[in-house]
């Protein structure tokens, strides 16, 4: 039976590429840290034991690990220490020896039961990375219920979001690296209102944790959000530079279940799909 009510969190790290031993400590201190603050789940930033900024294909190839690697294996044993469910961004060597831009879901037992791999390449990740092929997995993580997994970029496609949601996802983990791109005076972040707006037409619950700090003069957005079924921000931070966080929010699973606005309305059953099938071959 699912949990009535789960504390999700985001930490926002300071990461580096090639800092592999750096990055797997500033993990662990954040798994410690999160479930010492009552988190059930923790979502970590994308490509967390590398590092983004590659110089070449070839760095990055040199950083993959297989999902039965080191930096798995460690978090792991820290999910199982501190009875916590962890989403953490890994770059992957896959069986065959590609290199992927993936994430984990490990459980509280230290069991990792999912590997995604990132379906929508953002900008030079597409001289680095081989895409995934296939729809995120929803796992049924007791007692917390369906947690589902997507990484940054994937975010902007509303039919794979969707798709999730349709499968039966109730909180959607997602690491992501968000560039700091210049936006007009006192606006949000784009890529935070692009999470509440997924969780809006979906009702669903999305957790979207970024990085702190600049990388190879790449500046970071730090706009990690946790946003509810409605769309509004349970937790946010959104600092230039952007700087290490922990954020926390009490979330209702329940409510992601309920498809319904208000008396007359529900985002599913009022889907026409007859209707959709020239956007998809457009």
């Amino acid at each position: 039976m699912n949990a009535a009510s789960v504390t999700v969190a985001c930490a926002q790290l300071t990461l580096a590429v090639g800092a592999v031993e750096a990055n797997r400590a500033a993990a662990d201190h954040a798994i410690a840290q999160a479930a010492a603050a009552g988190a059930d789940v923790l979502v970590l930033p994308e490509l967390t034991n590398s590092g983004y900024v590659f110089e070449d294909a070839a760095e990055a190839t040199a950083l993959a690990e297989p999902a039965d690697g080191p930096t798995v294996t460690a978090w792991s044993g820290a999910a199982r220490r501190h009875g916590i469910t962890l989403v953490a961004g890994l770059c992957e060597r896959d069986p065959d020896g590609q290199v992927r831009n993936s994430a984990v879901l490990i459980d509280p037992t230290g069991t990792l039961r999912a590997v995604y791999r990132k379906a929508h390449l953002f900008g030079t990740e597409k001289d680095i990375f081989v895409p995934g092929n296939e729809l995120p997995p929803i796992v049924d993580v007791p007692p917390v219920g369906p947690i589902g997994v997507m990484i940054c970029y994937d975010l902007e496609f509303p039919e794979w979001v969707r798709a999730t949601a349709i499968e039966g996802v109730e909180l959607l983990c997602a690491p992501v690296n968000w560039p700091l791109v210049p936006r007009p005076d006192g606006q949000a972040p784009a890529e935070v209102i692009r999470v509440q707006a997924n969780a809006s037409v979906n009702r669903v619950f999305v957790a979207a944790c970024d990085r702190a700090g600049d990388e190879r003069g790449v500046a970071w957005t730090g706009a990690s959000a946790i946003a509810d079924p409605d769309g509004f921000l349970m937790a946010t931070t959104d600092t230039a530079p952007a700087t290490p966080a922990l954020l926390l929010a009490e979330c209702d699973l329940s409510q992601a279940r309920d498809k319904r606005i208000g008396a007359h309305n529900d985002v599913f059953k009022d889907r026409r799909p007859e209707l959709y099938a020239r956007t998809h071959t457009a």
